[in-house]
């Protein structure tokens, strides 16, 4: 059972790392051991020494969300430190402020090195915020896209009842699912982002826009659907090349509420149409892309 004692073999850990000095008391001429004492953990988390030492020991195994943010201020936490914590004690991480829309280094490296295949990233209400030159070429520059705000969202529910034969992107994108199938699975994700950001005041104001405006959003909204999109199938009505069938993806940053959405070609007849569509694009090295950008390329 020890090892399965996940909360307090981290709250031991992170006690022995934080230094006296680090969580602001004064450190002892001589002090046998680096860390924390126990009475000082709780002295600063404002808890009993016996119940700090009972949630080490896996005595105490259901601690409120007020002594999980206690013991993880004083420890110092970072934001991942924090919300694996909560998860030891079986509680939901505290919610997020607003959605970020920042893209970190590390996903601006992978990107880029994404090259031949057709790339964006969303951020976690479906804002697009970035997009190699493979995207552009395959569904149109999303600049050019008839989306309010840049949310994917707005595009796909538009005022004016069913979508029909205008396209979401530059040019139609269909799922294999159907419209509403794709529609619901939007709208399941967007719900999980709401409830994970409830005081983003900007996202809040978005969902209700759209359930004044769209009817069909409205109705599944309601319906209480909430999960993450994972990947689609899609025919791309293309220009140049015609038809042409991609998986899409949808890959989570670790740390973060960004998508990475990819579009890949599982059959050799399509395969051959994005190695069409590969041979026109030039990538170029200037920086990120992003609506409202010349020098916004990620790719």
């Amino acid at each position: 059972m020890a090892s399965t004692h996940h909360f307090g073999t981290a709250l031991r850990g992170w006690r022995e790392r934080l230094s006296p000095l680090d969580g602001g008391l004064e450190a002892e001429a001589h002090r046998r051991i680096p860390g924390l004492r126990r009475e000082e953990l709780a002295r600063l988390a404002g808890l009993s020494v016996d119940y700090v030492v009972r949630l080490e020991q896996g005595r105490a195994r259901h601690p409120s969300a007020q002594v999980v943010t206690a013991l993880a201020r004083a420890l110092r936490l970072d934001p991942s430190e924090r919300d694996h914590l909560f998860r030891c004690a079986r509680l939901a991480p505290p919610a997020d402020g607003n959605v970020s829309t920042h893209v970190p280094p590390r996903v601006h490296r992978l990107v880029r090195q994404l090259t031949d295949v057709p790339v964006a990233v969303f951020a976690a209400d479906w804002t697009i915020i970035g997009w190699n030159g493979m995207w552009s070429v395959t569904v149109g520059d999303p600049r050019t896209y008839d989306w309010d705000e840049g949310s994917l969202v707005a595009g796909m529910f538009r005022a004016h009842g069913g979508r029909g034969s205008r396209a979401v992107a530059a040019w139609p994108v269909r799922s294999w699912s159907g419209d509403a199938a794709e529609e619901e699975a939007l709208v399941a994700d967007l719900r999980v982002t709401a409830a994970a950001h409830p005081a983003d005041a900007r996202l809040a104001s978005f969902v209700e826009r759209m359930l004044g405006s769209s009817p069909r959003f409205s109705r599944l909204w309601f319906n209480g659907t909430a999960r993450a999109l994972v990947g689609d199938r899609k025919t791309i009505e293309h220009p140049v090349v015609g038809d042409i069938a991609l998986d899409l993806d949808v890959l989570m940053v670790a740390g973060s509420d960004l998508r990475i959405v990819t579009y890949a070609a599982a059959a050799a007849t399509d395969a051959r149409k994005l190695d069409t569509l590969r041979t026109s694009c030039r990538p170029r090295r200037d920086g990120p892309r992003h609506p409202g950008s010349e020098l916004s390329h990620l790719g």
